[in-house]
């Protein structure tokens, strides 16, 4: 298994995060059963001296107790001479003052030999005491100490630990053992998945740098892709694909804004310099020519107009100045405006709204902007001998107005894109795109709602709904506000 660890990299960090601080934590956890172990055994081997040492003193020792200290002398050497387990461990039998008499190996014991068990058995309130230690000649040894009654002397047992250290020693290979396995088997089972992950993410890493690139249809591959991440990577292709489509969308757009701002140019520029060649000659023709001009700088200044609306809401910096307004009024001022313009495309309008005023909080040109765009819309994306439909309707503080056109369309997997910036139903027709956008904005910043809904072929609804002030109905209806125009 081939292992990569880059500087910084997330198999690295798995390594010195997860994996290591799981095998201190396993480290940890087996040096304390360790150490239980090491407990059990010792004081199990203390309890079998201390049991051993009770017996042998308190049954041995009491005729000793009350003669002389020649008889405890003579008690103490039948005492080792006797003792039956020397080859288990030692036994040592000490004066009042804790000099050694007499031990059971034969050999003289020096007096100078350090003996804390016995030091810990007179300060003891059991009168007993225990050492681990080494011996003078490196061996690791217990001794305990059993005082004797009035302290007239003590007996040290003194027993090997090389026996109990082999066996502890066997333990802890097994210990080690385990944990090494432990830790070999969440390396096998954790390894492999991290590895996955990171592939995975370095697969999401390298789309990404293809699409700073420039390359919009670079995506992630999925395969082997699980979970969580299987689902990142599908995010991020589709963002992906919404980034390609924006990308799309803003060249078209630059296309698009580029024509549309050339057209009126070359109209303003062409008749410039055909009105200056005539000079005073043709009045007629000059006055037409200052007409168009004059049309087509409005149309390049209600472009313009739009762009820098799109921009502030983009930027959150669009501001509506709310008012008391009658916003009939301000559709029929709307209606008004584009009326001559649907005549002249061929169009029949029928408008039939309440006849009253309703009034509401909101801003009169913003207002009147979202409606001029919605009929705007409904002429552009109609047909000749087709219709334009405004109604509105009153629904207790709701307005509910239905802009309608007869006119194309729009396919059903393009209702959700209208509202967005830069799409165009129709790139045949003039538009930079952005005037529904703005719209839906400007209604939402009045606190309603514009949904949409089409037929291919039959033509497009746009209904717009606005909250607005109660309305005390007159007490006669009044006729409704209707014009059937063709």
């Amino acid at each position: 298994m081939k292992l990569h660890f880059r500087q910084g990299g997330m198999n690295r960090r798995w390594l010195l995060s997860y994996f290591v601080a799981f095998a201190v934590l396993l480290a940890v956890l087996f040096a304390g059963l360790f150490a239980f172990i090491v407990k059990y055994h010792y004081d199990y081997a203390y309890s079998l001296i201390d049991a051993r040492a009770s017996d042998l003193v308190n049954n041995y020792f009491s005729p000793y107790l009350d003669g002389t200290e020649e008889s405890f002398v003579i008690g103490a050497v039948s005492f080792t001479e006797n003792f039956s387990d020397k080859s288990m461990m030692e036994v040592w039998v000490l004066d009042g003052e804790g000099q050694p008499i007499v031990s059971s190996s034969g050999f003289r014991i020096d007096s100078g030999v350090p003996m804390p068990d016995y030091t810990r058995a007179l300060s003891s309130t059991t009168e007993k005491g225990r050492w681990i230690g080494r011996n003078g000649i490196g061996e690791k040894i217990m001794a305990v100490t059993t005082l004797l009654p009035d302290r007239v002397g003590a007996v040290r047992f003194i027993s090997s630990l090389q026996g109990i250290d082999r066996q502890l020693l066997g333990f802890a290979l097994i210990i080690i053992g385990f944990a090494a396995l432990l830790l070999f088997g969440v390396w096998l089972l954790n390894y492999p998945f991290i590895r996955s992950i990171v592939r995975s993410l370095r697969r999401i890493n390298e789309t990404a740098t293809e699409l700073g690139k420039g390359d919009w249809s670079a995506r992630v591959n999925l395969t082997g892709m699980h979970d969580e991440v299987s689902d990142l990577g599908r995010s991020f292709n589709n963002m992906a694909g919404e980034l390609g489509q924006a990308e799309s969308l803003k060249n078209d757009f630059i296309s698009t804004i580029s024509h549309e701002l050339r057209t009126p140019l070359t109209a303003i520029k062409g008749w410039g310099e055909t009105i200056i060649q005539l000079g005073d000659t043709d009045p007629e023709t000059t006055s037409k020519g200052m007409n168009i001009i004059v049309s087509e700088s409005q149309r390049l200044s209600d472009m313009v107009e739009e762009l820098l609306d799109f921009s502030r809401i983009q930027n959150g910096q669009m501001k509506v100045n709310m008012t008391k307004i009658d916003v009939l009024a301000e559709l029929d001022d709307a209606v008004f405006t584009l009326k001559d313009r649907i005549l002249r495309e061929g169009l029949e309008l029928i408008y039939n709204v309440p006849h009253y005023p309703i009034p509401m909080q909101g801003d009169p040109v913003r207002i009147r902007q979202v409606f001029v765009n919605l009929i705007d819309n409904a002429v552009k994306y109609n047909e000749h001998g087709g219709k334009v439909i405004i109604l509105a309707e009153l629904h207790g503080t709701d307005l509910v107005i239905y802009f309608t056109d007869t006119g194309c369309g729009i396919a059903p997997e393009n209702i959700n894109k209208v509202k967005n910036k830069f799409f165009r139903v129709n790139s045949t027709v003039h538009g930079t795109g952005i005037g529904l956008a703005v719209a839906d904005e400007l209604v939402r910043m009045h606190g309603g709602t514009l949904e949409i809904n089409s037929v291919v072929g039959d033509g497009t609804t746009v209904t717009v709904t606005l909250p607005v002030e109660p309305v005390e109905l007159p007490e006669s209806p009044l006729p409704e506000r209707t014009s059937t125009d063709e």
